[in-house]
């Protein structure tokens, strides 16, 4: 895959003047990526950031187009979740059970991974996947996979 088919992908169903402005670039420009052109890093980074997609992916082909969300040291966040609890003011603030957590960890990681093209959540298919994270089982894969 070239970078002008990486950049189709992430034009869809714009048209070019469209992705140009929302982009910030000369539609000639993007035509001219279109065309083969590879542009500098600056303008590869522009075009990623405005598009909420991955450098590495929109440069290389390599990796995936939206960012992956990272695996959760649990320790490290029920250390951060004490300190916070700790602090004056804070006495009320009652820690949520790990469960919990871990549910609250998955729901965000889900809604990173699956970010739209616009930079907003799709907040009706992160609830979906709450749902489904409800059965034991399937709380228990995501766990095994992204909690250390």
């Amino acid at each position: 895959m070239t970078f002008s088919d990486r950049l189709l992908e992430l034009i869809g169903d714009s048209s070019v003047s469209e992705f140009a402005r929302r982009v910030g670039l000369g539609e000639s420009l993007v035509r001219k990526y279109l065309k083969g052109s590879e542009p500098t890093l600056s303008r590869a980074r522009q075009i990623a950031e405005a598009t909420h997609c991955s450098l590495e992916w929109l440069a290389s082909g390599e990796g995936d187009p939206y960012h992956q969300a990272d695996v959760v040291d649990m320790g490290a966040l029920q250390t951060a979740l004490q300190i916070i609890s700790d602090e004056p003011g804070m006495e009320a603030w009652v820690i949520p059970e790990e469960s919990t957590l871990i549910r609250m960890i998955a729901v965000y990681q889900y809604l990173l991974a699956t970010k739209l093209r616009d930079g907003e959540f799709d907040e009706p298919l992160a609830r979906s996947f709450a749902r489904f994270l409800k059965s034991g089982q399937n709380l228990d894969s995501f766990k095994a996979e992204r909690i250390r």
